[in-house]
């Protein structure tokens, strides 16, 4: 009888054993969101401060007298070890949280960039020129970071060991497949519109980087989650699908940052930015809910808090982005086209007394 009622009691207390459990799961799995985000935020900061240095450096050499080439400089290699350094914390956060999470918050970058670009600035202004100069930044960074916030809070919790048999699963699964076949459509009907209708639109060519860049975030959070499984013990790298991940990683990285230079080669900069912030995210974020999941088992209020985020930031980012200078090329003084016919004859005829 006590023995029995025993076992009753055992099996009453089983129900709370398992939620506990899963509430333990559930806050490492926060806990690893956390750990990625910051390593993300973290290693955009610091690129957005390497950036800076490596262009202080170049003003600076422009506007004096030295000799020096910027690669002599310890200004620039201080930047490109940053550089680095941050690239390398954002390589790593891809190890630890879910890929919806870390392509957004590549806003930090373009808020750290406005907040440097205020400080550092050598003009003097009034405060009411100031503040009506750099209202929309100001505006934009506040927006940023709310979605930045929101981002965080609600990111999806999908949290997989990223290892061989897991990736190959997801590699030939058929959402992924049908994925992959209509972004190959897109990107060669943009790819033809571009090179032989001569589509120049920024809208055109900034979307075959998104489309190139999304595959790039989906092999890198690969990549990345093998090699942290190494690290930790579960030797992953004796798997063939990690080095062909690793190449498509490296070649589509190498072929995105082609159409990024003819792009700013014809744009300017912060529409660059803005335009690339928005078709990137939301391309980059489409692809890891196929490819990894990342928003099955979520409800319908944190998708659409993160979507909100995601819109916000957004809109932070072009508010940031447009309130910047504009570039301006060079322009000589002096035209040959516009010198007089008579004083360009007598300037290239020499004399003869």
């Amino acid at each position: 009888m006590d023995a029995a009622h025993g076992g009753a009691l055992q099996l009453q207390q089983l129900p709370p054993t398992s939620s506990a459990s899963s509430l333990s799961d559930s806050s490492f799995s926060y806990k690893e969101n956390l750990i990625g985000a910051l390593l993300a935020i973290f290693g955009h900061l610091v690129v957005s401060i390497a950036l800076n240095l490596q262009k202080y450096c170049h003003i600076r050499l422009a506007g004096s007298k030295d000799p020096r080439a910027y690669f002599k400089t310890k200004t620039w290699w201080l930047g490109l070890f940053l550089m680095l350094l941050g690239e390398l914390g954002v390589f790593a956060s891809y190890a630890f949280a879910p890929l919806s999470l870390i392509v957004p918050l590549s806003a930090v970058s373009v808020i750290a960039s406005a907040i440097i670009g205020i400080i550092f600035i050598k003009e003097k202004w009034k405060p009411k020129d100031f503040l009506r100069r750099y209202f929309l930044s100001f505006t934009g960074c506040g927006l940023a970071a709310v979605g930045t916030y929101l981002l965080v809070t609600f990111a999806p919790n999908s949290h997989e060991k990223m290892t061989g048999e897991n990736i190959t699963r997801h590699l030939v699964s058929w959402p992924f497949l049908l994925y992959t076949l209509v972004e190959i459509v897109l990107f060669c009907l943009l790819l033809y519109f571009y090179k032989e209708k001569n589509a120049n639109s920024i809208v055109v060519i900034l979307l075959l980087v998104a489309l190139l860049g999304s595959m790039t975030v989906v092999t890198v959070k690969a990549v990345a989650g093998m090699l942290v499984l190494s690290i930790q013990g579960n030797l992953q790298l004796d798997y063939p699908i990690f080095y062909v991940m690793f190449v498509c990683m490296v070649a589509t990285a190498v072929y995105q940052a082609a159409f990024l230079s003819q792009a700013s080669q014809m744009y300017d900069s912060s529409l660059i930015a803005s335009v690339g912030y928005i078709l990137s995210t939301t391309v980059a974020v489409t692809a890891g809910a196929v490819f990894y999941l990342d928003f099955v088992g979520e409800d319908a209020l944190h998708i659409c808090m993160f979507a909100l985020g995601c819109l916000i930031a957004f809109l932070g980012v072009f508010l940031i982005t447009r309130n910047r200078k504009k570039f301006i090329p060079f322009e000589p003084y002096i035209s040959m086209d516009a010198m007089p016919e008579r004083d360009s004859r007598e300037f290239f005829t020499p004399s003869i007394k």
